[in-house]
């Protein structure tokens, strides 16, 4: 979509006598669009504003779909620039708003605007709030806008892919270049980097993210062949993208501006080692980890038992879903596997005569207590699984009339063991 300025400001002088921007214009994109012609997969379309009312009037609803998208457009295009001759204002923000709904619904297109304007919104409306919101409706992808003679103006670099054309050569030269950007074959190559900064890490999904919209445009599992090379993915060079290593946790390079046309290559550091917990006599996996990043409270895993996890290298906070849990602090080493091992559990049935309510707690070595869990208030006989330790049961039966019949009792687990612990005997 050629979205073209054709307010009045647009016949001024440019450079010398008798051109204006809409002669140098006009007669520059009338070469590029019938240059175009010959693209059988490229469909063409222009909107124009500001050619239809006078500036006296101030019409900022001046702008219209001139010539729709279709096949081999490029003929109509051509007759129109001819016929238009600017005298309005810039509704620049409705104008983008009004090319959103120009463009084809079926699927299988990008989407790109090329705004051509010489002026800033002169209607009150917001061109980058506008522009950002279509973007993450994946209307169009991020906008090519030149500025024709404006030098300096940096007001509408938010909206898209700001280029200043402050002589009539420029402006030809970056016309061209945001065409051929368009087509450009452009290729990425990951490289993920080790503890030594070689690029042996692999087997990881990467994500390239639109940086504005937060929308994933490629997703992929790393790979490297033989030689150790990491393969080469082509990629849109049309928007910028955060890159995402879905490592454990993630790591996210930002902002990254590919060059165009040409093969880049993308190295991020994110070396990893080995995390695995086992517990003595069980080869299941049904014990559950809770996995943070020392000195953080987010989650960034739940691992189970006997299942060996990638992390990156670093140090980290281990919280076991054993009775009574256990948090252990360890260092993932490059390339190496730490290894959290708990002692087997201790079974113990409980008796408490009658259903009531009671807590249950772990002693510690210096005589304070942990609470570890609430007991089942609708069963008078259950059984816990208990890692190796004193505890004590605290209880009351629910017919009892107050606090003073709460009885507790204490006693020992021991790994592979089982006991019965009756509370009022």
């Amino acid at each position: 979509m050629f979205l073209l300025d054709a307010s009045g400001s647009m016949l001024e002088q440019w450079e010398r006598p008798n051109q204006t921007r809409w002669s140098v214009a006009k007669s520059i994109l009338i070469k590029l669009v019938d240059s175009l012609g010959q693209n059988n997969k490229l469909e063409l379309g222009l909107r124009v504003y500001g050619h239809r009312s006078p500036q006296e009037i101030k019409n900022c609803k001046d702008t219209w779909l001139e010539v729709p998208f279709k096949p081999r457009s490029h003929t109509l295009i051509i007759q129109k620039l001819n016929e238009i001759k600017p005298k309005g204002v810039t509704p620049i923000t409705y104008s983008l708003e009004q090319a959103a709904n120009d463009f084809p619904t079926s699927a299988g297109y990008r989407n790109i605007v090329i705004l051509i304007t010489d002026g800033i919104e002169s209607c009150g409306g917001d061109l980058c709030a506008m522009s950002n919101a279509m973007q993450k409706k994946g209307v169009f992808l991020r906008p090519y806008i030149i500025g024709l003679g404006l030098q300096t103006e940096k007001s509408l670099e938010c909206a898209g892919r700001y280029i200043d054309a402050d002589t009539p050569g420029k402006f030809n030269d970056v016309l061209n270049e945001a065409i051929e950007t368009s087509f450009a074959k452009t290729t990425v190559s990951v490289e993920i980097l080790d503890a030594n900064n070689q690029p042996t890490e692999t087997n990881v999904n990467v994500s390239f993210l639109n940086s504005l919209t937060g929308i994933p445009m490629y997703d992929f599992v790393h790979y490297r062949d033989r030689q150790g090379r990491p393969d080469t993915v082509q990629i849109d060079p049309v928007v910028d993208y955060d890159l995402v290593v879905n490592t454990i946790p993630p790591v996210i390079k930002n902002n990254i501006a590919l060059l165009i046309g040409k093969h880049n290559v993308l190295s991020i550091r994110a070396p990893q080692g080995n995390l695995l917990v086992t517990q003595d006599g069980r080869r299941d996996n049904n014990l559950q980890v809770l996995v943070r990043e020392k000195g953080k409270s987010e989650l960034i895993h739940t691992q189970r038992s006997n299942e060996t996890v990638r992390y990156l290298t670093g140090h980290y906070e281990v919280e076991t879903l054993t009775l009574p849990r256990r948090v252990f602090y360890i260092e993932i080493p490059p390339n190496k596997t730490e290894n959290v091992l708990l002692p087997a559990p201790g079974i113990v049935n409980f008796n408490t005569i009658s259903t009531g309510y009671g807590s249950l707690y772990e002693i510690k070595p210096d005589g304070t207590q942990v609470w570890v869990c609430n007991l089942n208030e609708l069963k008078n006989q259950f059984t816990l699984n208990l890692l190796p330790g004193q505890f004590k049961i605290v209880f009351r039966v629910k017919q009892t009339t107050g606090s003073k019949y709460t009885a507790f009792k204490k006693f020992t687990v021991k790994s592979g063991t089982t006991q019965v612990v009756n509370v009022f005997n």
